[in-house]
């Protein structure tokens, strides 16, 4: 069983993705700097893990 993340977390870390595509990798800390530098989440650091996991976990199932 997986994570299940609210809809504002997804849209959130699509947008960045859809944003910046070439930036986000399939490394966790490498994406949580990114989407704290390309975010407003400010210092929410828990929102900031959240869209930042989301996205490690996107690319690493979308193999380009």
């Amino acid at each position: 069983m997986g994570n299940i993340r609210p809809s504002f977390i997804k849209t959130r870390a699509l947008r960045l993705v859809e944003t910046y595509p070439d930036q986000f990798t399939d490394d966790f800390e490498t994406n949580k700097h990114l989407v704290s530098e390309f975010s407003d989440v400010g210092d929410n650091k828990r929102m900031r893990n959240w869209i930042a996991g989301y996205i490690t976990r996107y690319k690493q199932r979308r193999v380009d």
